[in-house]
């Protein structure tokens, strides 16, 4: 039996399968730093999502920790190499929330092609019925190019989901050149930027924005980009820039560099449709993350 810390909310189904392999389960959601640097020397297992951050300070009290489960895709809120050379493994879930990525970055192309935010908006505050359809005229995605930078596995379920809409699919990505998905094209980045009608970003963490100034210059007149993987692969600023000049049509964003407290210039931009990291927030994405979390744990633990 292993003492098992789940530091962010997961599926009662996770709770439940965790408590029938024997382990001893606690729950503290929202610790601080400090608190966390408190709680962790006991444990030896630790299960986060994206909102607790594991840092050296907390690896280095947690003495007895064998592994570290992110529940979700990126494990940039962990310090993963430091954690390994501790002998801690670090394991993530990223097939299961995949799909819920992928329909919200495809929700967020239908939000931003047709008006469906900023219709909702103006009319909630009181703008006419009339003048709202008359400037709302918007785009159908059957026909236009999509840009995937990053044919991952989020990459791939969007494409296609993307094809069965009759879009044309072209991708980059800076370490596979197959897209292991029939009838997308792989090309070069600048390619991409020139081709696409709208650009959707699915990559790890990067040190610096994949996406700045230089990037949007090469985009056609009237791109979309869409983001749902880390706010920091694209620089917010260019990108304000961007929908400001008009260069942009518009926008879908559900990820910031400031989470939880976002550029409120950007959420409150009219041609952003925002959300608040709703990608993996689906009821069916948490069951087969809490399914992997005790899969892992089984592996880990026996």
């Amino acid at each position: 039996m292993a003492k098992v810390l789940v530091c962010d909310k997961i599926a009662q189904n996770a709770i439940d399968g965790i408590k029938m392999l024997g382990h001893d389960v606690t729950i503290k959601i929202g610790m601080d730093q400090d608190e966390l640097i408190a709680t962790v020397p006991e444990y030896e297992a630790m299960i986060v999502r994206s909102a607790t951050k594991v840092r050296k300070p907390a690896i280095d009290v947690a003495a007895k920790m064998k592994v570290i489960i992110r529940g979700g895709v990126g494990i940039d809120n962990i310090d993963y190499e430091y954690a390994r050379e501790r002998g801690i493994q670090v394991r993530n879930t990223p097939a299961a929330s995949s799909p819920s990525v992928a329909e919200m970055a495809l929700a967020h192309m239908f939000s931003v092609y047709r008006f469906i935010a900023r219709s909702t908006w103006r009319l909630r505050k009181g703008d006419q019925f009339k003048v709202i359809k008359k400037e709302s005229q918007g785009r159908e995605l059957a026909g236009k190019t999509l840009g995937i930078i990053g044919i991952g596995r989020i990459g791939k379920e969007l494409a296609k989901r993307a094809l069965g809409l009759g879009m044309k699919v072209i991708a980059y990505d800076a370490f596979l050149t197959e897209p292991g998905v029939d009838g997308v094209s792989m090309v070069a980045l600048d390619e991409l930027l020139e081709k696409a009608d709208i650009i959707s970003v699915h990559t790890p963490s990067t040190d610096k924005p994949l996406i700045g100034g230089d990037e949007f210059a090469k985009m056609k007149d009237g791109a979309v980009v869409i983001n749902t993987a880390r706010g920091g692969v694209i620089d917010e600023d260019a990108l304000l820039d961007a929908l400001n000049s008009g260069k942009l049509w518009g926008a879908g964003i559900d990820v910031y560099v400031g989470e939880p407290e976002p550029k409120p210039e950007l959420v409150n931009h009219p041609l952003v449709s925002a959300t608040t990291h709703l990608g993996a927030s689906t009821k069916e994405a948490q069951q087969r993350i809490g399914e992997e979390i005790i899969k892992i744990l089984k592996e880990v633990f026996g």
